[in-house]
């Protein structure tokens, strides 16, 4: 940690390999003089694996506003806030970013999503879009709600386990979330060895990348003029990326901007200001 106390940080576990740091100072930088900037200091902060509440606890007594929050901690993060929650987090099931009330309490979103579906508007509509998500853990229970709001005409989740893939999504159609009940767009579910059809977007949610390793999806399941996107994000071309090259998908898009989007949303949500992601994005490319 620096020297002086941060207001806010990233925790997580672990963390030194973060940018976030870097990505909100340039977000900062382009306030310059701004009140809402003012000691605007963001750090790092690893938390013991059991110890998440105390180290939030003993950052908020030295004058921490706002934290991200990463691996593994979401799933803490959206207990620890006991139900202070905005309606994206509640949806999701788990929390990434942190803020102050004026009550002296935090409170919990979800900017994943968010973050996302800014990504995605980048490249391609999603009103009226046959939609695959491919994935039924945490990072798609944090899209799913925000993709459908964008009013695409079909979204397929695709699992391994199709009980998982059941689960999720009969979560979204029947949860408590009114601004979702009366969307237009269907969902279904579906294992991934068996996905029919052809999507205009198709979504990698899964750690497969991350792993290396290749899913087992057809080449079919990408319409012409498809975009694929993977969460993931790397120097190199993600596995499930490289097999959208190879059944003839020319728009393909990593998650780095997923990454610096959802960071902007943060930022926005802690300071009222809305930074310019593409410099920032720009520059993270740089980085890998």
């Amino acid at each position: 940690m620096t020297t002086t106390q941060p207001t806010y940080v990233v925790i997580g576990n672990p963390i030194a390999h973060s940018k976030s740091p870097q990505i909100h100072a340039l977000f900062a930088a382009q306030f310059p003089n701004h009140s809402a900037v003012e000691g605007f200091l963001y750090d790092r902060l690893l938390a013991p694996l059991d110890g998440f509440t105390a180290a939030v606890d003993a950052f908020a007594a030295a004058g921490g506003r706002g934290a991200n929050v990463t691996v593994p901690f979401k799933e803490d993060a959206f207990r620890f806030v006991e139900g202070r929650l905005t309606s994206r987090a509640s949806l999701a099931g788990a929390v990434n970013t942190l803020a102050l009330r004026s009550d002296g309490l935090f409170y919990g979103d979800n900017t994943d999503g968010a973050g996302l579906i800014s990504d995605l508007l980048r490249y391609s509509e999603i009103k009226q879009k046959k939609v695959l998500l491919l994935g039924a853990g945490g990072a798609a229970r944090g899209a799913l709600g925000p993709l459908k709001r964008e009013n695409p005409s079909l979204i397929v989740v695709a699992n391994r386990s199709l009980h998982k893939a059941e689960l999720l999504v009969q979560s979204i159609k029947f949860g408590n979330s009114t601004e979702l009940q009366y969307q237009v767009g269907s969902v279904g579910s579906m294992p991934l060895a068996e996905i029919q059809g052809q999507f205009d977007i198709v979504i990698n949610s899964t750690s497969a990348s991350l792993a290396g390793e290749r899913l087992p999806i057809k080449k079919s399941v990408f319409a012409p003029n498809a975009l694929a996107y993977d969460m993931m994000y790397g120097k190199a071309e993600t596995p499930f990326l490289a097999q959208a090259r190879e059944a003839g998908v020319e728009l393909r898009v990593d998650g780095l901007g997923m990454l610096v989007g959802q960071a902007a949303e943060a930022f926005e949500l802690w300071t009222g200001l809305r930074p310019d992601v593409e410099p920032v994005l720009q520059w993270m490319r740089e980085q890998l």
